[in-house]
């Protein structure tokens, strides 16, 4: 008879003995403390009911039985659950037996006859441990429901809507895409719309940094290892492919990748599994690979990846052009990132049109993201309500910016502010079909700023 967890035991535990007095009264005492409970009586029954059972997160599993042995029967459960917490239990209670059962991935041992507050303590701990992880795992869900979407990104030039309409058509589809761009150009943030979009979306996104870890743990951190695999592998490690597996799995800075864990990368795509650092058994896996890098298409392919894996992760190639190179999403994303400002702080922080217009002659290197940090860094150091940022703040922080002997005003927008604000506005009210409401959401403005802009155009036409 199955029994059901209480309140704050959120998985099952199987029982593994082919002693069924003993079985029965580890079930029973297990139970009593508020656990499910299932028993097996071999290796073969135990395999069984894990394939049956859901939601099994610990096995107690004798060490010496008939046909199967312990060790040998949690290699098996384990590649059915690489998550499974697996307990020996053994009459035989010697360090080495303990040892190698830990050597070869038990997460802890109990000696025959039982002590019950022992087992009460490893139990209570290792269940503590995996309702911790299902938490975890629960923020990581809502966290990726909250993912920025196609409709949040701040964008109103054509050449962001043709990268948007082509990543909203990738999305819907299990195509690896390699995203092109300069540094800060938000090609993370475009990941993580596609993601949302996707038929992946309530499963993890996991990004990594590949010029962020030495090379020799980027086979580690992808790929997951046994404990004893190497020198301070004192426990088992997941990996991110396998802990994201039904996601995404975004790999920045990909031409940093190893050519040789490239290799390694590639079979993984290939056969949709993987063998963890020191494991003798393959796992399978299923993500999608979104990459990212900030160097040329070409330099990438003839310099920093081998041309197989080139193809395998670049089916669909999406590039997202600099901020310099679309005026009118920098109007937008400086009022909206103002807006984000004023609800931070408390208080209301705009651009005089002198800031404006200066920012319009800057080449912005750095893209959204330094963009982002001159607005933040001016209004830090400012308790101004409302705060009013003008030219003079931000001359000084753009010209520490620019090469030595530049000057800002070296560089001549190519139209006025009021002709760049004209054509921004034009083209919101185009895409919104004349909302206003929504074309005043898109240049990040207010409706009311909208309409007094809308009527001093109308007045100097």
């Amino acid at each position: 008879m199955r029994t059901f967890p209480k309140e704050g035991h959120p998985g099952g535990i199987l029982v593994v003995d082919d002693d069924a007095s003993l079985a029965d009264a580890l079930r029973n005492f297990l139970t009593n403390e508020g656990y499910s409970v299932e028993i097996a009586l071999s290796g073969e029954e135990a395999l069984s009911v894990q394939a049956k059972v859901p939601g099994i997160c610990l096995a107690l599993v004798d060490l010496i039985m008939p046909l199967t042995d312990g060790l040998a029967l949690m290699e098996k459960l384990r590649k059915g659950n690489p998550d499974l917490a697996v307990v020996i239990m053994t009459g035989f209670g010697t360090i080495e037996t303990a040892v190698e059962a830990i050597k070869r991935g038990a997460e802890d041992y109990l000696t025959k006859p039982f002590d019950q507050e022992a087992i009460r303590k490893k139990i209570g701990r290792l269940m503590e441990v995996f309702e911790l992880r299902g938490r975890v795992a629960e923020l990581e869900s809502n966290l990726n429901r909250c993912a920025p979407s196609f409709e949040s990104l701040v964008h109103i030039s054509p050449p962001m809507q043709q990268v948007v309409e082509q990543a909203r058509t990738a999305a819907d589809t299990d195509a690896s895409i390699l995203i092109i761009g300069e540094t800060g150009t938000g090609k993370e943030v475009l990941a993580r719309a596609i993601h949302g979009a996707s038929r992946r979306a309530f499963a993890s996104f996991a990004p990594l940094n590949c010029g962020a870890l030495p090379r020799e743990l980027v086979e580690s951190e992808l790929f997951g290892f046994r404990r004893g695999a190497f020198t301070g592998a004192y426990t088992d490690a997941t990996g991110l492919f396998a802990s994201a597996s039904g996601g995404t799995v975004f790999l920045d800075e990909i031409g940093e990748m190893p050519k040789e864990v490239q290799v390694k990368l590639l079979r993984v795509l290939q056969e949709k599994e993987l063998r963890p650092i020191g494991s003798t058994h393959t796992l399978p896996v299923d993500v999608r690979i979104i990459s990212a890098t900030n160097r040329s298409l070409s330099q990438l392919r003839s310099e920093y990846l081998r041309s197989d894996f080139y193809f395998r992760i670049a089916t669909v190639a999406i590039e997202i052009p600099p901020l310099r190179r679309r005026p009118e999403d920098l109007l937008a994303l400086i009022h909206h990132f103002g807006r984000t400002l004023s609800e931070r702080y408390e208080r209301e922080i705009t651009l005089h049109r002198s800031a404006l217009e200066l920012l319009l002659h800057y080449s912005f290197p750095g893209n959204i993201r330094e963009l982002v940090n001159l607005l933040e860094s001016v209004a830090a150091v400012s308790r101004d309500d409302p705060q009013v940022i003008t030219d003079r703040d931000l001359r000084p922080l753009l010209q520490n910016a620019l090469p030595e002997g530049s000057d800002v005003s070296d560089v001549d927008p190519v139209l006025t502010l009021d002709q760049w604000e004209r054509m921004a506005i034009e083209r919101a009210l185009r895409r919104s079909k004349g909302n206003r409401t929504q074309a005043a959401s898109l240049l990040g403005i207010s409706r009311d700023t909208l309409y007094r802009k809308l009527r001093e155009l109308k007045e100097d036409s």
